[in-house]
């Protein structure tokens, strides 16, 4: 007899390199109530845009994303565009920022900070 087992997507795929940020990020205010929070808004050069702040309180309606003693939250509004990404950090030439890997987007811009779908 075979057990059958439920599979449930994460709602955000959050990488080591964005957990240590956002952990040396609480460490530097002295905050463990930090959480980054994830959102699209209307604009950009592609129609929707990546946004990212930090908040202690989350609302009533967000997604909740937890790792290794990190949250991330994501409103309701946001959640049915990012849907399946992946939350980055990165340090390069052009300098450090979280960044969005989202296979829901059917375009991007050559930043990476606008996308269409």
């Amino acid at each position: 007899m075979s057990v059958i087992q439920t599979f449930t997507p994460s709602a955000l795929t959050v990488t080591d390199s964005a957990v240590a940020k956002v952990k040396n990020l609480k460490l530097e205010e002295e905050n463990d109530n930090l959480k980054l929070r994830v959102f699209v808004t209307g604009g950009g050069c592609s129609g929707f845009q990546y946004g990212f702040t930090f908040e202690e309180d989350s609302a009533e309606d967000d997604t909740l994303v937890s790792r290794d003693g990190v949250t991330v939250l994501v409103d309701s509004l946001s959640f049915q565009y990012l849907a399946g990404s992946t939350v980055d950090y990165e340090v390069g030439l052009m300098g450090s920022r979280f960044l969005i890997t989202n296979p829901n987007a059917s375009t991007t811009c050559g930043c990476g900070a606008s996308f269409s779908i």
